[in-house]
């Protein structure tokens, strides 16, 4: 937008114009946020915030009246509150580049005062010390100029062609070149100690490794010998294990044959036999089933036959009572008593024909064919007798 100002992060913005700043300063400070400017009736300038450096190189004298080169470095930069950017936009806002000039004539100064009343040993061996001094002496003055430091190292300090610094440290050097040649010596000394150690040891084992090859040969020569004398032995128990072995062999190979005579001929002629007699168990039962089942049909066909004759023997039971003299007392009922038993004799008759008949066929007596015969007779004999009384 026309006429609105933004200062950079690490810039001060200064306008001029129109009201006073803080303390009356002829400009107010704006930083972090951007400002409406009026155009033509205010004026902004901007002034640098970031981090400075300036380089110091000094030649100082010690209290010693010595002579030193001192090289420092100085990092600072411009406060971040309002008064120091106002002190400092005071003084250097037309030329900023002033601020490193400045500092660095300011700490030169502090330099050479701090560093008179010291010694070269002090400044040598203190140099943080030194610089914290520096430091300290000038904080006040660069904060009138709105300025802080941040850090101040001393980069080199020499004397020149004076030799004081190298024969201050000349006594340092001889002990340390004493110190480096006595640990040399040492060196030197174990190196050798190893080396004597390493050729004792050497020796040592040239002499362990002789004792051993001779230990060696020697039980070879004792070990030829032995195997010269035991030559013969040694073939006989040799052609004894071999024969051993054989033995075992022609074992296992007739094992063998035995299982396979046993798998070819016996399991085979084993299996015949069964079935063999399997066979003829069956045909023994089949003989049997037959037999039983011809006698069955015999004695069912005889058992026809009887029952087929058993009206012809109660009619000659009845012929033979037909001459005989019966008298029937008791009427009709006598009269079926008697054609009763005329039937239950002809059925005694019937089954001891059938009991001789079966016993006949079991190698028994098999009565005569005239046995209905002499019932018929015996039945005639008893009505010449006289006649029958029926109770």
């Amino acid at each position: 937008m026309f006429g609105y100002r933004v200062p950079a992060p690490d810039e001060a913005m200064l306008i001029s114009g129109g009201r006073r700043g803080l303390g009356g300063a002829p400009f107010r400070v704006v930083t972090g946020h951007g400002k409406f400017v009026l155009p033509f009736f205010r004026k902004t300038r901007f002034l640098t915030l970031a981090m400075c450096e300036s380089e110091v190189t000094e030649t100082c004298v010690t209290r010693q009246g010595i002579a030193l080169n001192v090289r420092a470095v100085i990092a600072f930069k411009v406060g971040n509150d309002t008064e120091s950017i106002i002190n400092a936009g005071q003084r250097f806002l037309s030329d900023q580049e002033q601020m490193s000039v400045l500092t660095g004539r300011i700490f030169a100064g502090h330099l050479r005062a701090i560093i008179g009343s010291m010694t070269v040993e002090e400044i040598v061996t203190e140099r943080q010390k030194l610089a914290a001094e520096v430091l300290d002496t000038s904080k006040t003055e660069m904060a009138k100029i709105g300025l802080i430091v941040d850090s101040l190292q001393i980069q080199s300090i020499d004397d020149g062609d004076a030799g004081y610094i190298d024969a201050m440290s000349a006594p340092h050097r001889a002990a340390i070149q004493r110190q480096a040649q006595i640990a040399q010596a040492q060196a030197t000394q174990t190196a050798a100690e190893a080396q004597q150690e390493a050729a004792r040891k050497q020796a040592e084992y040239a002499r362990q490794t002789a004792v051993v090859q001779a230990e060696y040969s020697a039980e070879v020569d004792r070990a030829q010998a032995q195997a010269a004398q035991a030559g013969p032995l040694a073939q006989a128990h040799a052609q004894q294990e071999v024969l051993a072995a054989q033995t075992e062999l022609a074992q296992r190979q007739a094992k063998l044959r035995q299982q396979q005579l046993v798998a070819e001929i016996v399991k085979p002629a084993e299996a015949e036999a069964e079935r063999i007699r399997l066979l003829a168990q069956a045909d023994a039962q089949r003989m049997k089933i037959q037999a039983e089942a011809a006698a069955s049909y015999d004695r069912v066909a005889l058992d026809r036959m009887l029952i087929d004759q058993l009206p012809q023997i109660v009619k000659e039971a009845a012929g033979g009572l037909a001459g005989a003299n019966v008298n029937v007392l008791n009427g009709a009922d006598g009269l079926g008593e008697i054609a009763a038993g005329l039937v239950s004799q002809g059925l005694t008759i019937l089954d001891s024909v059938r009991q001789n008949l079966s016993g006949g066929q079991d190698g028994e007596s098999r009565p005569s064919g005239n046995g209905v015969l002499e019932l018929r007779a015996k039945n005639e004999r008893k009505s010449d007798d006289g006649p029958v009384n029926v109770d």
